[in-house]
C-alpha cells in the first residue's frame, strides 16, 4: 500500500528513469560526442602529489606488473563487471612500478583512448569515469615521461571530454557518493588546466552545497552510515590537498568539515582499528587511511559522548558502542539497517557481541537480511523488524531501499558515578502495532569491568500475546557453550581467555547466524534469549563477564 511520499517518490523515480533512457540514446549520437570537445590545454599548470591517491585505493586489490602483460590485449580480457570497473578507473595506477612500467602504461592508455573515446555506458559511469581522471591527474608524472606529442594531446583532449561530459550531466547525479567523486574530479582538473578554471570553480561552489545538505551539526552524514563518513572524508581530504598543493586558498568550509570529520571518526573508530557495523557499515581496513592522515599531519580532535547517534565509551579494557539514533530521512536512507538500541562489545581490543554487517558487497539478498532487526543485537518482537522498506522494484532501483516509517529515541540518559558508567535510550518503534516501547539499559563496573544490561519492554495498552527474542550476535572465530544451568554461556576468545554470559531468571539458546560485514559470508554464532508475555511488563536482566 502506498503513502503520500511513496507515491511521491514512485513518480519520482519514473521520471529520473525517463530522464536516464533518453539520456543513454543522446549520449550515443555524434552530436553529443562532438559537443564534449573542447580546447586542448597547454600544459600542466602543477603535478600533484601521486600519494594522494593512496586514501582512495584499496593496495591490496591488484598484484599485476604491466611491463609483463602485452599492452594490445590488455582490455580484451573477459572479465566480470567488477573487475571491469576496477581496471576502467585506473586507480591501480599508484601499484605499477614506476621506473619500469611507463612505456606499458603509455600503450595501455593509448589502446584504451582509441577504444573508448566516445561515450559507452559502462566505461563512462560517472564514478568509474571521475575516479579515471582523478587517477591520471595524479600520476600524470609517469603517464607523460617520454611520450610523443600525439599522445600528450590525445591524453588532454581525452581528459577534457571526459571532464566536460561530468560537468555536463552533475545536476542529474542525485547519489551523493557519487557528486563527491565528480565534484572532486572537476575541482583538480581546473586545479591543473589554468583554461578550464571554471571546473574549479564549479567543485567548490558544489561541494560546499553537498556538505552543506549531507552532513548534520557535528560532520557525520546524515546517512548514520559509519563507512560514509569515511568514504567522503578521504575525498574532501584529497580536495583540500590539491588545493594546497596548487598554492590556492583552502576555502572555510573545507577545513571546517575536515576537522568536525576527524573528531567523529576518532569518536567511532574502534579498539581494532575499523568502525562499528551500524547503519550500511562495513568492515574496512583503515589501515592505509591512518598511514595517509599520518603521513600529512592530520590531528584527530577531542572526542564526544554521542556523534552520529553513535554513543559510545571505553573505560578501561573495555568498549561500547550504542545506536541511540532515529532512523535517516528517506532520502538517505538506501543504507539503513533496522536495530535502534542494537550494541557492540569490545574486550582487550577483540569484538566480542557485533551486528551482522550490511551485506552490499555480497549480493542483494545479503543485504535484505542484512536490514533485517533481527540481524542487529537488539530485541525483536513477533519476529517483525522495525522498520519497513520500500517493495516497490522501480523506487529501490533508483533511490535504494529506503525506509518507509520511522520512530523516536526517548528517555536518552548518561550516568557516571566512581562505581559505574551506564547509558539509557528506549524507541516506540512497536508501538504502533503491538503497543510496546522498548527500554534498554547498559551499564560497566568500574571495579570488576563487568557488563550489565536491562532490557525492558513495556506494554502500553492491552493485547495479543507477543513473543519475543532478545539476539547477542558474537563476532566470528569466537565459540559458545551452553553451562549446565542452561542461563549461561561460556564464550572462548582464545585458550587463556573466556567469558560468562549470563541470564538473571531467565534460559538461552545457542542459534547459528550469519556474519555479512566483509566481503563473503561468514558463520557465527548467536545467544538468543527468547519468551512470551501477554498484558504486562518483561524485563530482562543480562551479564557478560570474566571468566576467572
Amino acid at each position: 500500500m502506498f503513502n503520500l511520499k511513496s507515491i511521491y517518490f514512485y513518480f519520482l523515480a519514473i521520471q529520473i528513469s525517463l530522464i536516464k533512457f533518453i539520456k543513454k540514446i543522446y549520449f550515443s549520437t555524434s552530436y553529443y560526442n562532438k559537443s564534449l570537445v573542447s580546447k586542448t590545454p597547454q600544459q600542466f599548470y602543477f603535478h600533484p602529489n601521486p600519494f594522494l591517491l593512496s586514501s582512495i585505493t584499496n593496495y591490496k586489490k591488484y598484484s599485476f606488473k604491466i611491463g609483463e602483460i602485452d599492452p594490445n590485449v590488455f582490455w580484451l580480457n573477459k572479465k566480470n563487471a567488477w573487475e571491469e570497473k576496477e581496471l576502467h578507473s585506473f586507480l591501480w595506477l599508484n601499484l605499477i612500478d614506476r621506473k619500469n612500467d611507463g612505456k606499458s602504461l603509455q600503450k595501455i592508455i593509448d589502446v584504451w583512448v582509441l577504444k573508448h573515446s566516445k561515450y559507452k555506458k559502462n566505461v563512462w559511469e560517472s564514478s568509474v569515469l571521475s575516479k579515471r581522471i582523478i587517477s591520471w591527474i595524479l600520476n600524470v608524472d609517469i603517464i607523460l615521461n617520454n611520450g610523443s606529442f600525439y599522445f600528450k594531446r590525445n591524453f588532454l583532449n581525452s581528459i577534457i571530454v571526459q571532464t566536460n561530459h561530468l560537468k555536463k550531466n552533475i545536476k542529474f547525479e542525485k547519489n551523493y557518493s557519487k557528486r563527491v567523486e565528480i565534484l572532486t574530479a572537476l575541482l583538480i582538473s581546473g586545479l591543473v588546466f589554468k583554461e578550464y578554471i571554471n571546473n574549479f570553480n564549479t567543485g567548490i561552489k558544489e561541494l560546499e552545497k553537498l556538505v552543506k545538505n549531507y552532513f548534520d551539526n557535528d560532520g557525520f552524514p546524515l546517512t548514520r552510515n559509519p563507512s560514509d563518513l569515511i568514504f567522503f572524508s578521504k575525498y574532501l581530504m584529497l580536495c583540500k590537498e590539491c588545493i594546497k598543493d596548487a598554492q590556492q586558498y583552502v576555502p572555510e568550509f573545507l577545513d571546517t568539515i575536515i576537522d568536525k570529520n576527524l573528531r567523529c571518526i576518532k569518536n567511532i573508530l574502534t579498539p581494532n582499528n575499523q568502525t562499528p557495523l551500524f547503519n550500511g557499515g562495513t568492515e574496512d581496513n583503515l589501515e592505509q587511511f591512518n598511514k595517509f592522515l599520518n603521513e600529512l599531519d592530520y590531528k584527530s580532535k577531542d572526542k564526544k559522548n554521542i556523534i552520529g547517534g553513535i554513543h559510545t565509551f571505553n573505560i578501561k579494557d573495555s568498549a561500547i558502542f550504542f545506536d541511540v539514533g532515529e532512523p535517516p530521512k528517506k532520502s538517505f536512507s538506501k543504507s539503513y539497517q533496522s536495530g535502534p538500541l542494537s550494541f557492540e562489545y569490545y574486550l582487550d581490543g577483540e569484538k566480542i557481541i557485533t551486528n551482522c554487517g550490511f551485506g552490499s558487497n555480497i549480493s542483494s539478498k545479503a543485504e535484505l537480511l542484512s536490514r533485517l532487526t533481527s540481524a542487529q543485537s537488539t530485541l525483536t518482537l513477533n519476529d517483525t523488524s522495525i522498520t519497513r522498506f520500500e517493495r516497490n522494484k522501480l523506487i529501490n532501483r533508483i533511490f535504494g531501499n529506503s525506509i518507509k516509517n520511522t520512530f523516536k529515541i526517548n528517555n536518552l540518559d548518561f550516568v557516571e558515578d566512581k562505581n559505574q558508567i551506564k547509558f539509557i535510550a528506549s524507541h516506540n518503534g512497536y508501538e504502533k502495532k503491538f503497543g510496546c516501547i522498548h527500554k534498554r539499559e547498559i551499564s560497566i563496573d568500574k571495579l570488576n569491568g563487568k557488563l550489565i544490561g536491562y532490557d525492558e519492554i513495556i506494554k502500553k495498552k492491552d493485547g495479543k500475546p507477543l513473543n519475543y527474542s532478545l539476539r547477542f550476535h558474537l563476532y566470528p572465530g569466537l565459540t559458545a557453550v551452553k553451562t549446565m544451568g542452561g542461563n549461561s554461556v561460556l564464550i572462548q576468545i582464545s585458550k587463556k581467555k573466556s567469558l560468562i554470559f549470563t541470564i538473571i531468571d531467565g534460559s538461552i539458546l545457542l542459534e547459528k547466524s550469519i556474519f555479512l560485514g566483509r566481503n563473503k559470508i561468514l558463520d557465527n554464532t548467536c545467544v538468543t534469549v527468547s519468551g512470551n508475555l501477554v498484558n504486562k511488563n518483561k524485563t530482562i536482566h543480562w551479564e557478560i563477564k570474566k571468566n576467572i
